[in-house]
């Protein structure tokens, strides 16, 4: 969210606290926190106004499925009025609630929610405070045409050709941020993205520090999430960081997964100063999502910076990933095989190290490394050999 719409939410809840003279929370249609106003009139909070529901609404910004599930079943959804919500302490609700829902061209987008004292406010000061909503609701439709203009935006400048294609999308982007184009950026990669719909991506308000976002295409047939982040330098990161796992939590498997595989994972570009190298930010994010994917340990969240051979091993095709030699050594039928030899090269050689690390008798690792030798035709004792084997194991795993 830009510091200008959450400063207009802001002033808005508090005038309706102020009209109605009770705390007035914000949400939008998901139970999602967008802002919130005390109001007291010795010009202090009181603690007895902060019921379980509300207190976590405001620590955590957003309610649980079952209290929206519940509060839904008043029939606030349809509502074009206050709605009362009697207290029910066993649902963790102690006092009772005024809904008055947010509308713009007759969609709900959002709630605002009163603590309802006794006596507690007029029809009058009800229908005023409706008039404000109305406001909220204009308001947030405008946010939301505005992160699609630059959802749009953003996945058009990392999805266009290289050249003059990209040098416009980027250039398109650019005009649409403003100031904030001149910045530090990184792309966060979270893949793969659980929908199908390359619409659906979450509101940038719910992503801690995100600029923009968009679904980008991943694979044949998957999605990806981009997150356009702004830093404060190149060297803290905490922003990126933050945005990749909050998203994660709201991103689980959507499908089978071979062993030692992560469900998700996300993955972090090197951060440059504006938006001209926007386009190998996001292949440095996707490559550091690919080698976490593929290898747990360096996950759930990657620095590019940090990936080690992967970073080469991602630039390459499958098809030349995949070396005629070490193939045999990958059919299911040698599964330990290759997992041995791979322990073996990530243990530098040392026959010690590897039999403790898997578990197994020295004599019987030598066993398998010679029948490693056999099906692969390579010399274990040659540099190169070990080299060529090693990045076609680790290949294998992208």
């Amino acid at each position: 969210m830009t510091a200008d719409y959450k400063g207009d939410y802001q002033e808005l809840v508090d005038e309706i606290s102020e009209l109605l003279g009770v705390p007035a929370t914000l949400e939008n249609r998901d139970f999602e926190l967008i802002a919130f106003g005390a109001y007291d009139s010795e010009g202090e909070l009181d603690a007895s106004a902060l019921d379980p529901v509300r207190t976590r609404s405001i620590l955590t910004r957003r309610s649980t499925a079952t209290v929206r599930t519940w509060f839904e079943g008043f029939g606030i959804t349809r509502a074009t009025g206050p709605v009362r919500i009697p207290p029910t302490p066993e649902a963790g609700v102690y006092r009772g609630r005024i809904c008055l829902p947010v509308r713009h061209r007759g969609v709900v987008l959002g709630y605002v929610w009163l603590l309802e004292d006794d006596p507690g406010p007029t029809d009058q000061q009800l229908t005023a405070a409706m008039e404000v909503t109305a406001r909220i609701g204009a308001l947030l439709a405008d946010e939301a045409q505005h992160g699609a203009d630059l959802s749009r935006e953003l996945r058009a400048a990392l999805t266009a050709e290289r050249g003059w294609p990209r040098d416009m999308a980027v250039a398109e982007l650019r005009t649409a941020l403003g100031a904030r184009a001149d910045g530090v950026h990184t792309v966060v990669c979270v893949a793969p993205w659980p929908s199908a719909d390359p619409d659906d991506a979450p509101s940038v308000r719910t992503v801690p520090h995100a600029t923009a976002l968009c679904t980008v295409p991943w694979g044949p047939s998957g999605q990806s999430l981009a997150v356009l982040v702004r830093l404060r330098s190149p060297e803290v990161r905490t922003a990126a960081l933050a945005a990749a796992t909050r998203l994660l939590k709201d991103a689980p498997a959507s499908r089978p997964l071979p062993p030692g595989r992560a469900p998700v994972a996300a993955g972090l570009g090197e951060p440059r100063t504006g938006l001209a190298e926007l386009g190998t930010v996001w292949q440095e994010a996707s490559a550091a999502a690919r080698a976490a994917l593929a290898e747990p340990r360096l996950g759930p969240v990657a620095e590019w910076s940090r990936i080690g051979p992967y970073r080469l091993l991602t630039a390459l095709s499958p098809r030349t990933a995949l070396d005629p030699a070490v193939a045999p050594l990958l059919s299911p039928t040698h599964q330990e095989l290759a997992r041995t030899a791979e322990a073996y090269l990530d243990c530098a050689g040392q026959a010690g190290r590897t039999a403790a690390e898997l578990g197994i008798h020295r004599q019987t690792l030598y066993y398998r490394l010679s029948r490693v030798e056999q099906l692969t035709g390579l010399d274990l004792d040659d540099g190169e050999d070990r080299l060529l084997l090693h990045m076609a194991l680790k290949a294998a795993r992208l």
